[in-house]
């Protein structure tokens, strides 16, 4: 079974650049070789020492069926006491760089600077622990242990776990959230930027926006459709806008960091390339997912004008008086444009599309884009993730997309990975194969199309709480067993295999 996947897999890759050596390409001297988790997916500890909740302790307690048995991350992988174990496996892998987020509740409870939580796990091995700043002795232990082992350590300030007092006052829907999330961001730099060069603001803004605020699939579970999105994006790309300026005002000059906003995104195929509805269908479902976010950041400072058309033109079919995607003033705009240091992107796999007319008569953002997403039933797909079909050449495509669109911006991937579904084998062939195989089309990338791409970060360091998942999709490059109450992590063989790469900086043959 395993192998004739493996052989489907294979047949995937692309044939261009037939006049390549694989065998002789290696990785620039100084690629990041890292890995990813995320606090509310690995921590616990949901009210340990202080911490207040967040959108997702809500979530998940509320039941319903929400999650996958009604699971929740209120221990997870134990992370907030098993730290010196992640750290453990960072090191067996050979890391350069691991990226994590801080729990925004944890360090804020109410998640104002009015109350900084006095409390914290300091139980770290640390010789500067004792003159760590109370209430952030986790982050600070997490960060110094990364430093002593020469790990660098890349920190997400949001990944989807937003206070629930501020959801309480709106969430991302309100404009005071993105004042709130600029006043944690300065805390956290002023905090730990002596120590973090490289920041991201904000994890997908399109999924918090679409399956937080349109669907409400995933935390806080609201449901506004053709509307919650657009909002709660509005305010997401103006909050991580102000927290690009203070650090660019108030720290660079003398931390010398990066900050970012991490985007997610899939590379969109035309169903019929001879189609010329389609081929536009696949540019609008570019311009609805990661253009959304990266033109106004990188570009220009407002939405794509694709984007603005198409909503324009269906509010008026369905008689709305004005476009339900709301506009950036100029001075927005000004102070949005060029707010990021490098492009990080998330890619997991591929779609082909196709056009779809608009009839609905009520507002939908899936309707607006009028495109419609199809899996081709000859790609394989990850055994853990039915959304997850196999296509590692559409990386390279939208990396080189992303060249030609953003003026060939220094990229970085900040989350691949591949799911198995539990129980996972740990000799997980199929999953490595799919690593192997990404990482030949990131050579390409690199050496054929010429893409700036300085780093790669598998999802995940470890099987985690995968969201409304739960823990039945396992994405970790190490094991971890759920139910036994030490919570002992054991190294998948792609983790054998992955540290094998980074300690020859190379990619293993295809073959071997």
């Amino acid at each position: 079974m395993a192998s004739a996947a493996s052989a489907s897999i294979k047949a995937t890759l692309s044939s261009e650049a037939s006049n390549w050596n694989p065998e002789n390409a290696y990785f620039p001297g100084e690629f990041a070789w890292g890995a990813a988790t995320a606090a509310y997916q690995i921590e616990g500890g949901w009210d340990a020492d202080g911490k207040g909740p967040s959108v997702w302790d809500t979530f998940t307690h509320q039941g319903g069926d929400r999650v996958f048995k009604n699971q929740t991350g209120d221990v997870a992988c134990g992370s907030y006491t098993l730290w010196e174990e992640d750290l453990k496996c960072i090191k067996q892998l050979g890391l350069t760089h691991y990226r994590f987020s801080l729990s925004w509740s944890r360090l804020l409870p109410d998640g104002t600077t009015g109350f900084i939580n006095q409390k914290g796990n300091c139980s770290f091995k640390i010789e500067s622990c004792a003159a760590l700043i109370q209430g952030v002795d986790y982050y600070a232990g997490v960060i110094d242990s990364l430093l002593m082992n020469g790990v660098t350590p890349v920190v997400t300030l949001y990944h989807f776990d937003l206070p629930q007092p501020l959801e309480d006052q709106g969430g991302w829907r309100s404009g005071a959230t993105a004042e709130a999330f600029d006043a944690y961001a300065q805390f956290c730099f002023r905090t730990f930027g002596d120590r973090v060069k490289l920041w991201i603001t904000i994890n997908e803004p399109y999924v918090v926006a679409v399956l937080g605020y349109e669907k409400g699939l995933m935390a806080p579970g609201v449901t506004e459709p053709g509307t919650g999105a657009y909002l709660a994006a509005h305010n997401m790309i103006k909050a991580h806008a102000a927290a690009w300026h203070s650090y660019d005002r108030l720290f660079r000059k003398k931390q010398g960091g990066l900050v970012s906003i991490a985007l997610n995104s899939d590379w969109a195929e035309p169903f019929n390339p001879n189609s010329l509805a389609d081929r536009e269908a696949a540019k609008r479902h570019l311009a609805f997912c990661l253009d959304w976010f990266a033109t106004p950041i990188f570009l220009d400072g407002d939405y794509p004008a694709v984007m603005k058309s198409k909503i324009a033109a269906v509010c008026k079919r369905q008689g709305s008086p004005s476009s339900r995607l709301l506009e950036f003033t100029s001075e927005e705009k000004t102070m949005i444009k060029g707010t990021a240091d490098f492009f990080a992107l998330n890619y997991y796999t591929t779609r082909k599309i196709k056009h779809q007319d608009n009839l609905c008569t009520q507002p939908s953002m899936s309707a607006d884009k009028e495109a419609e997403q199809v899996t081709d039933p000859s790609w394989p797909v990850a055994t853990g993730s039915s959304w997850l079909a196999v296509v590692p050449w559409g990386l390279r495509r939208l990396l080189k997309y992303i060249k030609d669109t953003y003026n060939h911006p220094i990229i970085y991937i900040t989350e691949n990975g591949f799911s198995q579904s539990d129980p996972a084998p740990l000799d997980d062939t199929l999953r490595w194969e799919y690593f192997r195989l990404t990482l030949q089309e990131i050579l390409k990338a690199i050496y054929i199309d010429g893409v700036q791409l300085k780093g790669y970060f598998v999802w995940s360091l470890l099987d985690n709480f995968e969201w409304t998942c739960g823990y039945s999709s396992r994405f970790g490059l190490f094991h971890v067993a759920f139910e036994n109450s030490a919570l002992p992590r054991l190294p998948y063989r792609s983790a054998i295999e992955y540290a094998k790469v980074i300690a020859n900086n190379r990619r293993v043959k295809l073959d071997g």
